[in-house]
This record gives structure tokens, C-alpha cells and sequence, in this order.
């Protein structure tokens, strides 16, 4: 029974506190106002701790690994420029998108161990982040970090067409380790992740991603100019 509990009764994001209240106190209104109307306020409440929540995770702790910083819909794998703000060489590399939807956990993660080198933040257009051009055009915080070994990568948040604020948990100069509370994107969203260059992507289009926990890339396996490889594990 606690186990099938704790699945349930996950702790929300702290963020999240300051909208659950406000639907506790709106569902109490409209069902003072109305009594059937009590039940659309606990249903609404209900969503809200849904969105918000911050289940633990479980990730895999051999070095190298690339994880994914996002729950959600693996929506493309294939090569482009890293931000320009991040100051990253212009070369193309391979870049995972991440798609959350309002239901997806929005809780992002860091996807590997190292050191915040470069944050910044773009305000943007709060196009459908499932287009391409979000990359470029939507409001976005783009992080850079360095590896063991030197290799850097990039993961950014991007805005989505409900969206409207990006939030980073941490700042230029961190240590973090995968796995790590980075931040969170309020309300249907993306992520993408820049991979070092000649590292392969092992994710590939429609797998469904696991913030924390899905492998999405193993900066010390094979190297080339080969493709995703299917098989990607959890």
C-alpha cells in the first residue's frame, strides 16, 4: 500500500504552491456560490497538484551518461547550431528535443554531471514549441555546461505556446550533478539538448523521455558519423 501511495502522493514543485491555492480559494467561491459547482473546484484544484508535482527520480550514476532533462515526447533528433548566445563553437551537432505537454511532469533536470558555465535568457515569441523555428524565435534560458573531461553541452528551455515563464533553479558557477533540479517551464513546453560534438545520439524520434532517469546520449560510447541508434534505455 505505501508504494502504491507514494506514486500517487508525490511532492508538488514550489512553485506550484502559489496556484494551488488560488484554485483551493476559486473552487471554494464558485461552490459557495453554487454547491454543483464544488465538484469542477476539486477538479481543478486536483489538475493543478497534478501539473506541479516533482516526483523523485532514479538516475543512473556512470559517468559519461547524457540524461534527459525533461519528461515527455522525444520529438526530434537531428543536427543543428547551438544558441549563439552561449557562445559554443557555430558548428552543428546533435540536438535532442524533448516536447512537454500539459501533462507531462515540468520539473527540469540536469543531464549531467558538471558546471554551470554560461546562463542566459532570451525573451521571445511564445510560438507552439513543437515547431522547429521555437528553437530561434520563442523566449527561452539556455544553459552551458562542462563535463568531465572538458566536453561541453548545452540544454535549453524553451517557452511554449501557453507558457509564460521560464524558471532556473540554479546560476553561472554551479556544480551540479545529473539528475539535479536545474528548473521548470510553467504550462506545455520543450527542452532541447546540444550534444558534445561527435557524440551520438542514442534517443530516438517518439520515444517517450523521463526527466532524470531516460538515457538520452553516452558521451564515452561509440563516436562517428553514424546515426540515432534505436534501443535507448530507461
Amino acid at each position: 500500500m505505501k508504494n502504491a501511495l507514494d506514486t500517487v502522493l508525490v511532492p508538488i514543485h514550489r512553485e506550484g504552491y502559489p496556484f494551488v491555492t488560488l484554485c483551493a480559494l476559486l473552487g471554494f467561491g464558485i461552490g459557495f456560490l453554487w454547491s454543483p459547482l464544488w465538484f469542477v473546484g476539486i477538479l481543478l484544484t486536483a489538475w493543478c497538484v497534478y501539473f506541479f508535482r516533482d516526483p523523485p527520480r532514479v538516475t543512473p550514476t556512470r559517468q559519461g551518461l547524457v540524461i534527459s532533462p525533461a519528461d515527455g515526447l522525444v520529438q526530434s533528433v537531428s543536427k543543428a547550431e547551438p544558441p549563439p548566445e552561449l557562445d559554443m563553437p557555430a558548428k552543428p551537432v546533435w540536438r535532442v528535443c524533448v516536447f512537454m505537454n500539459v501533462f507531462d511532469v515540468h520539473v527540469n533536470r540536469a543531464p549531467v554531471d558538471g558546471t554551470i558555465t554560461k546562463m542566459e535568457y532570451r525573451p521571445g515569441k511564445f510560438l507552439n514549441a513543437s515547431l522547429d523555428k521555437a528553437s530561434s524565435d520563442n523566449e527561452r534560458q539556455s544553459f552551458r555546461i562542462e563535463a568531465e573531461g572538458g566536453k561541453e553541452l548545452a540544454v535549453v528551455q524553451i517557452a511554449g505556446l501557453v507558457a509564460r515563464r521560464i524558471l532556473a533553479d540554479v546560476e553561472t558557477g554551479d556544480d551540479v550533478q545529473a539528475g539535479q533540479r536545474i528548473g521548470m517551464i510553467r504550462f506545455g513546453s520543450r527542452v532541447d539538448v546540444y550534444l558534445p560534438p561527435n557524440v551520438v545520439p542514442m534517443a530516438v524520434e517518439g520515444q517517450r523521455a523521463v526527466a532524470g532517469e531516460t538515457v538520452l546520449a553516452d558521451m564515452g560510447g561509440p563516436k562517428g558519423k553514424e546515426g540515432p541508434r534505436d534501443g535507448a534505455t530507461r
